[in-house]
């Protein structure tokens, strides 16, 4: 008996390698080789560190956004959420990979029965006992075509894909905060901006309102002077509920209160992000997390389609067990005591009504489906970074000219104000002078905003925010869990 165990084990190992799964091959990137070129990009530049590589503290300068990025990452939910995912992901595998070894137990029985006189075949009350300790193996698969072994490289590209959609969170939590925090700044500025404005407001209104007195200014004046002042009430009122709101949703990415010992922060003037190189397209289907995640889901459906291959060949199941089996508890060890049973089982399909065809035609089809996707992520990333690119060249040119531009209105305002005061113009060229600066300087905190919203978008779409320093490398594990034993 032990031979043949010992043939059959040897046959089972030598048979277990054989893999139905087909060969994977990478698709092609559905992309250009290059980025577009045109007036609205800047000359491409080669590069020494690639933006996934560059830290989010070497590329964010305000010592107030680091800390909120660093207090996001301990206490973000949705980060929480996606780390839990990697864990439960990786107990799924675990499941599965047992499926690769035999389960092996050890029990141990032992029973008293009682037989009446009358049920007894010597007309006499008996009094019967049996004890059992017994060593198992039940209903283990054979993994001849390699079944098992495909479900858990499936559950195992899968278990990689969670942890690529792991780091994606943080790159867009990281993104997110520095949006948030940039918006929250911006507000704040445009409220200052309107108080000043307001209160400038109120005092011309006020000398208007004196001239309307005296008979110098006409009612007309006064009632112009009126709407600028009840026009900055608004804004007024809009920038203080967008700040709080701005509070609230910087609260809610941060997944705790907004830290008290927060840093001053740094004006939207000054130097708050690092120069970004672009690199190849190529670049993004080793930088970009959900591409990764996409290509692993990819190969979890190759694994499967080689299960569905598998199910169409018969399946051996073992069962076997040993130990000793005595009427009394003192005898259980002893000499001749020793049981066994062997109960080989084998599965061949035969007729299915076209389930297995069924099966294996769906997990072709989820292929075909993880293949799109795969496409459809590196597509996006390309667009992506394309438009990040053509942001950022457009965006240069728009700010200077709106700084000129509102150069030209502050000039435009303190000639129209000398020309009002000393009556040359009338209050109307005041108004109109004092109106196009305010909006000439919304205009400018509101294109910064969009400029600095647009490299930190690019930033994340070349899939930088991973590393807090940038001696780290963007990558994440590749090795399967550790195996438990229980």
């Amino acid at each position: 008996m032990s031979k043949s165990l010992l043939s059959l084990a040897i046959t089972a190992a030598v048979l277990s390698g054989c893999s139905l799964i087909p060969d994977y091959q990478q698709p092609q990137a559905p992309v250009a080789a290059q980025y577009p070129q045109g007036p609205a990009y800047s000359p491409a530049e080669a590069a020494n560190q690639a933006a996934a590589e560059q830290g989010w503290r070497q590329f964010f300068h305000d010592p107030a956004l680091q800390q909120l990025i660093q207090t996001a990452l301990v206490n973000n939910r949705d980060l929480r959420v996606a780390a839990l995912n990697i864990d439960a992901y990786a107990a799924q595998y675990q499941i599965q990979r047992a499926d690769l070894f035999p389960a092996i137990s050890a029990t141990g029985s032992g029973s008293r029965q009682r037989t009446p006189a009358r049920m007894s075949q010597t007309g006499e009350a008996a009094i019967s006992s049996q004890y059992s300790a017994t060593l198992g193996i039940s209903a283990y698969e054979l993994d001849l075509f390699g079944r098992v072994r495909s479900l858990s490289e499936q559950a195992l590209q899968t278990y990689f894909s969670s942890e690529e959609a792991r780091r994606s969170t943080q790159i867009s939590l990281v993104a997110s905060v520095a949006n948030a925090y940039l918006t929250w700044q911006a507000d704040k500025e445009l409220l200052k901006l309107t108080q000043d404005t307001l209160a400038a407001y109120e005092e011309s209104y006020r000398l208007t309102s004196r001239s309307n007195e005296v008979g110098v200014a006409s009612a007309l004046d006064l009632s112009q002077a009126r709407t600028s002042v009840e026009n900055a009430r608004v804004q007024l009122a809009r920038y203080t509920r967008q700040v709080a709101q701005d509070e609230n949703s910087l609260t809610l990415l941060l997944g705790t209160s907004i830290p008290a010992n927060l840093p001053s922060a740094q004006p939207l003037s000054a130097d708050l992000l690092s120069e970004l190189p672009a690199g190849l397209p190529s670049e993004l289907l080793q930088r970009r997390p959900d591409i990764l995640a996409a290509e692993h889901n990819l190969k979890a459906a190759n694994a499967s389609i080689g299960a569905a291959r598998a199910a169409f060949f018969p399946s051996i199941s073992l069962t076997a067990n040993a130990g000793t089996l005595s009427p009394d508890m003192g005898g259980l060890f002893k000499g001749g005591s020793g049981t066994w049973s062997f109960a080989p089982q084998i599965n061949i399909p035969i007729f299915k009504a076209g389930s297995l065809r069924a099966s294996l035609d769906y997990s072709k089809i989820q292929k075909d489906i993880n293949v799109a996707q795969y496409e459809k992520s590196i597509q996006t990333a390309f667009q992506e970074v394309s438009d990040g690119l053509a942001a950022r060249q457009t965006y240069n040119q728009q700010l200077q000219a709106q700084r000129d531009f509102v150069n030209a209105n502050q000039d435009y305002y303190r000639l129209a104000e000398r020309r009002y005061r000393i009556g040359v113009d009338s209050n109307l060229t005041f108004l109109d002078a004092q109106r196009s600066l305010f909006s000439a300087q919304q205009a400018l905190i509101t294109d910064r905003l969009a400029q600095l919203t647009s490299e930190v978008n690019l930033y994340k779409a070349l899939g930088g925010g991973w590393n807090e320093q940038g001696s780290q490398k963007a990558e994440v594990s590749k090795e399967a869990p550790p195996l438990k034993l229980f």
